[in-house]
């Protein structure tokens, strides 16, 4: 990456709750950047509240590219977001500005900056049976016949992360290889990045952001957000979007399967876990400037260390 003449792009990475949405948007208002979304619920049109998509006046003031470009009835992977990305990052580039990545979804950042190896596309036959295998014996016990066949995977992925075990055992029935010898193979590496990381210093305090803001979602109207997607007739709680944390307890709950209370509390025990694996995730990863989230000097610090870098001085 060093070698490379073209600018880098900036990565804004963190767990969920940890502030880097508004954090981008105050730096977009500071730096001549544009902001692409790197979160897998947001793509996703009518899901607003649920994946702390921001208001939409502040879109409309700050835009967001890669923001409700999807139907929740349709899906998107890793790749899709790898060449939209790519697109958005050239056209940014090409008026002269700077693209600025933020967002939650670990995946579609390394998918960005590593590449990705030719992997078999989605099998919809695969996955529904898949998902049979999992309705009738639990998603733990797919894990565990996904260790028995690609331990390395099973190792990565939580025996509570569907999506991931599905995709693990759909690209091993499809190709007879574990998915993890498909990792770093024939991939073609994007833009050269700087990766900034934002968390509360303290976990405890990363808790209780995650707690209370979903408490302020379901005060702005969570339940009557997911009750539109519920009384469409066309969505299920096996699609991409329903999967998504807090969706998929708000669905629960309207098919009379949890009680209000159960919901918001599996519901924030749910995302408090996804911001545990987003965290150990992200420690795991190379090249990181960490900063603190609750620190009232952080959009100052960001600003400081970007600038650092001689390729972009010229620009930001």
């Amino acid at each position: 990456m060093e070698q490379r003449t073209e600018p880098p792009v900036i990565f804004l990475m963190g767990p969920t709750a940890s502030g880097k949405s508004s954090l981008a948007i105050r730096l977009a208002r500071r730096l001549p950047v544009e902001i692409i979304s790197v979160d897998s619920g947001m793509v996703y049109r009518d899901m607003d509240i649920g994946t702390a998509k921001p208001a939409r006046e502040i879109l409309q003031a700050v835009p967001h590219r890669l923001v409700d470009i999807r139907d929740p009835a349709e899906s998107y992977s890793a790749g899709q977001f790898r060449l939209d990305a790519l697109r958005e990052i050239a056209d940014i580039r090409a008026a002269g500005r700077v693209p600025l990545l933020v967002g939650g979804t670990n995946l579609y950042f390394r998918a960005l900056r590593d590449g990705l190896s030719g992997m078999p596309s989605a099998d919809p036959a695969v996955r529904a049976r898949l998902n049979a295998e999992a309705a009738e014996q639990g998603w733990p016990a797919l894990h565990r016949r996904l260790a028995a066949v690609d331990p390395e995977a099973a190792a990565r992925i939580s025996p509570n992360d569907p999506q991931r075990i599905q995709r693990a055992l759909e690209v091993y029935e499809l190709t007879g290889q574990p998915i993890s010898r498909f990792h770093g193979s024939g991939r073609m590496p994007g833009p050269p990045a700087i990766q900034l990381a934002v968390s509360f210093a303290e976990r405890e305090r990363q808790r209780t952001a995650i707690a209370e803001r979903f408490y302020s979602m379901m005060a702005e109207g969570f339940l009557d957000e997911v009750e539109r997607l519920y009384r469409r007739g066309d969505l299920h709680p096996d699609l991409p979007s329903m999967r998504l944390v807090g969706y998929r307890q708000a669905w629960a709950h309207l098919a009379g399967e949890l009680d209000r209370d159960e919901m918001t509390r599996k519901a924030v025990v749910a995302t408090q876990q996804l911001g545990k694996r987003q965290l150990t995730w992200l420690r795991s990863e190379k090249d990181l400037e960490w900063f603190d989230a609750a620190d009232a000097a952080l959009d100052d610090k960001i600003l400081k260390f970007v600038h650092r870098d001689a390729t972009l001085k010229r620009t930001v």
